[in-house]
């Protein structure tokens, strides 16, 4: 019972650190009966103890904060963006005044893969899917009136994600914010792109030059920006499992890793601000047995693989979005009531910030009153449910262990393959996990058809008639208006400056030893487009064609 007791004892004197930083949001916890809700419930067996660890402790099985939710909820980060900046300012601003706590910028398709608005192959989607960001000016109009000191954001951007950076810096200079003040995450995860979802620009090696560039720069000028977010999100999207949604995150994670020290950097000089992204789905206990399982693995490979020093370089720190790909056309209000089971799965399996979608997604962008409905989810089961109450309410069930233990040994297994193949980047030149991703999609498709697996109001229990709901249509006349403010910054800046800049990046990126963000940074101060810094890089490190 010795070491057992020594863990307990170390967990209590971390807790009483906390609450004296975060107090707890109660000074007592009790259920409707007014029956006392403690702070954890544990077996103290030193096996159990071993395996699971207690909040805040290694492997982080339950969670990666001493008190989790006692102190603070998640984060509530709804993601937005559509139209023009100035449009999507508007949305941001209420979110923020209905509670959300966190921005989180959807980018439109031209944006994501570095084209700017009049570019030919831009027409037709101009702020379809996201917000538009051609230059300094747009980001400027996003981050009207939002402190960012005050204000974290995240941005689902990867390709380019290193211009969008800099801009954002930019106007964190713009509004006197300190660098080291900046808060926020950028997605930056490339190699889920070449898997699962298609949005990028270059090869596999200059793409991952620009990731470690980018973790270089921020670690010495932005320390408290989440330098990559690496997404199980859109493999899940894609038609994956839960095992295969964590084992190639969690192998993409490792070769960013890979990438950051081969550049030279220490392990635990950047390993802390790395961040993960994963999808909730509707298997309720699977879900969280998944986030559970995910922790334990990353903590293992980060102590014993990488021997990291600080524990900070061992905790998995994961924003979680529910299922988009889980939402049907059919029934939009069903949506409501898997995007709460998906939202709690997620609180219950220890997540850090939670996107919640809303019920019109399958058909639209959400209408202003869909996304309260979503960011209501999040507050409801915050406030009214008691499940943030306690630290890790399904730690000790017998089936939530056994499915977490399950899913620890399937993920193994892939990532034992996967390092056979030679790590993620030569398994995703080989195509292996996007194989494995379709052969699966295409498995539960067939289940669907045949009525093996039940989606509601889709394949089972439908109705004669649906109704139409209000969507939200993105207005036409946006695209034109970006197009034509986009002319209005090329006459209104200085073409030489602009010129020297992109010359200087052109140079920089031919050197193979030189960080490209101070240069792609200059070029942003100077009203560089987007696609004028992209296009550069295009000339100098080719565009991939696929695998």
């Amino acid at each position: 019972m010795k070491e057992s007791t020594n863990n307990k004892a170390k967990w209590e004197d971390q807790v009483e650190s906390i609450i004296k930083r975060f107090p707890e949001r109660k000074e007592k916890f009790t259920t409707s009966s007014d029956t006392e809700v403690k702070r954890l419930y544990s077996d103290e067996s030193n096996e159990e103890i071993h395996k699971l660890g207690y909040p805040g402790q290694y492997p982080y099985t339950r969670g990666i904060q001493p008190t989790m939710y006692r102190s603070r909820f998640w984060t509530m980060r709804q993601y937005a963006g559509f139209g023009s900046a100035t449009e999507t300012n508007k949305r941001f601003r209420y979110l923020l005044d209905q509670g959300q706590t966190g921005l989180s910028v959807a980018f439109d398709l031209p944006t994501q893969i570095g084209y700017d608005s009049d570019d030919v192959m831009s027409e037709g989607e101009v702020g379809k899917v996201g917000v538009a960001i051609d230059t300094l000016h747009d980001m400027e109009q996003l981050l009207d009136q939002i402190p960012l000191d005050k204000v974290s954001t995240s941005m689902t951007i990867n390709a380019p994600a290193s211009v969008l950076l800099c801009m954002y810096i930019a106007v964190g200079e713009k509004q006197g914010v300190s660098l080291d003040k900046l808060t926020g995450t950028i997605q930056n995860d490339i190699l889920k792109e070449y898997i699962a979802r298609g949005t990028y620009i270059y090869p596999p090696k200059p793409s991952m030059r620009l990731i470690t560039n980018i973790f270089e720069y921020c670690q010495e000028h932005v320390p408290k920006f989440n330098t990559i977010s690496i997404s199980g999100y859109h493999i899940r999207e894609a038609g994956s499992n839960a095992v295969q949604e964590v084992a190639f995150t969690i192998a993409n994670g490792m070769a960013y890793v890979d990438a950051a020290l081969e550049s030279g950097l220490d392990i635990d000089a950047f390993a802390s601000r790395l961040s993960f992204f994963f999808n909730a789905h509707n298997n309720f206990f699977e879900e969280i047995a998944k986030f559970r399982a995910a922790r334990r693995i990353w903590a293992k490979i980060m102590k014993e693989h990488y021997k990291a020093k600080n524990s900070k370089s061992w905790k998995m720190r994961f924003h979680t979005q529910t299922g988009g790909s889980t939402l049907t056309a059919q029934q939009p209000d069903n949506n409501i009531v898997r995007v709460t089971l998906q939202a709690l799965a997620a609180v219950m399996g220890g997540t850090q910030s939670l996107h919640t979608n809303s019920r019109d997604e399958a058909l639209s962008l959400p209408t202003e009153s869909s996304a309260r409905i979503a960011l209501r989810t999040q507050q409801i089961i915050a406030n009214e449910s008691g499940v943030a109450d306690t630290i890790d309410p399904m730690g000790g069930s017998y089936y939530v262990e056994e499915l977490t233990d399950q899913i620890e040994k399937e993920v193994n297994k892939y990532l034992d393959r996967i390092s056979e193949i030679g790590g993620a980047v030569q398994a995703v030149e080989e195509g292996y996990m996007q194989r494995e991703i379709h052969q699966n999609a295409y498995e539960t498709q067939k289940k669907i058809e045949k009525e093996e697996e039940v989606i509601v109001g889709l394949n089972k229990f439908q109705l004669d008639e649906e109704v139409n709901p209000d969507l939200l249509k993105v207005d036409e006349k946006l695209e034109k208006e970006q197009v034509n403010n986009l002319e209005k910054i090329r006459k209104q800046r200085n073409q030489d400056e602009v010129l020297k800049t992109l010359a200087e990046l052109r140079e920089s990126a031919k050197n193979k030893n030189s960080n490209l963000i101070p240069y792609i940074l200059a070029a942003v101060k100077a009203y560089a487009t987007l696609g004028e810094i992209c296009n550069v890089l295009r000339d100098e490190f080719g565009e991939y064609t696929g695998a």
